[in-house]
């Protein structure tokens, strides 16, 4: 779990160059923490594959129109009622789908917290609408797993690119991750939060 990240952030900087470049202009990185359970995966699947503040503008709607903790007020909802609060016809149904297992008790997010990490991952990914991105954003935020790291996210590789002065792709830059554990996810937060820094931006 996420406490002091100072070992990490120092055993990082010494396994390579661009971490260590990052947090030289950052300090402390910034983690980001959320409520887990349904709410904390339904906000993720809204995140999916849109711009911060469209996510954060859906997101607002939800909360003001749903009881977002509750899978019965999204079954209630229904997909029309979801995509009346700015999710498109697909998320509806991944959410609505969740929704329905969570009910039934299919997908049990207590027993998930008890799981080792690649458990914990495959029961996640075996949820329709949730891949491996979503699946290690769950963990990393909702659980505070520290040697989770998210695949295919471009922010990572704008910033690990920035901090090591040359292109990576998506490609290597995952398979380069393998050597950050067993703190992959501080890494990931590192870098979060250098891409922050590099757009003038506040991290959330």
């Amino acid at each position: 779990m996420f406490s002091d990240v100072g070992a990490a952030t120092r055993a990082l900087s010494r396994k390579d160059a661009a971490l260590k470049r990052a947090q030289a202009e950052i300090g402390a990185p910034h983690i980001r923490r959320r409520e887990g359970g349904f709410e904390g995966l339904f906000r993720i699947i809204v995140e999916q594959q849109v711009s911060v503040p469209s996510a954060q503008a859906i997101w607002k709607r939800c909360r003001e129109q749903l009881d977002c903790a509750s899978p019965d007020a999204a079954i209630e909802a229904g997909e029309a009622g979801l995509k009346g609060v700015g999710l498109s016809a697909p998320k509806a149904r991944y959410v609505l789908g969740l929704a329905e297992q969570v009910a039934a008790g299919a997908m049990d997010f207590s027993a998930l917290r008890r799981m080792d990490d690649e458990g914990a991952r495959e029961t996640l990914v075996a949820v329709k609408g949730v891949g491996p991105w979503t699946a290690a954003i769950y963990l990393l935020f909702c659980e505070g797993r520290v040697d989770i790291w998210p695949p295919n996210d471009v922010a990572l590789k704008h910033a690990y690119s920035a901090a090591a002065g040359r292109a990576f792709d998506q490609k290597s830059l995952d398979l380069r991750a393998a050597g950050f554990a067993p703190w992959r996810g501080v890494a990931a937060h590192i870098l979060w939060t250098y891409y922050a820094h590099l757009r003038g931006r506040t991290p959330i």
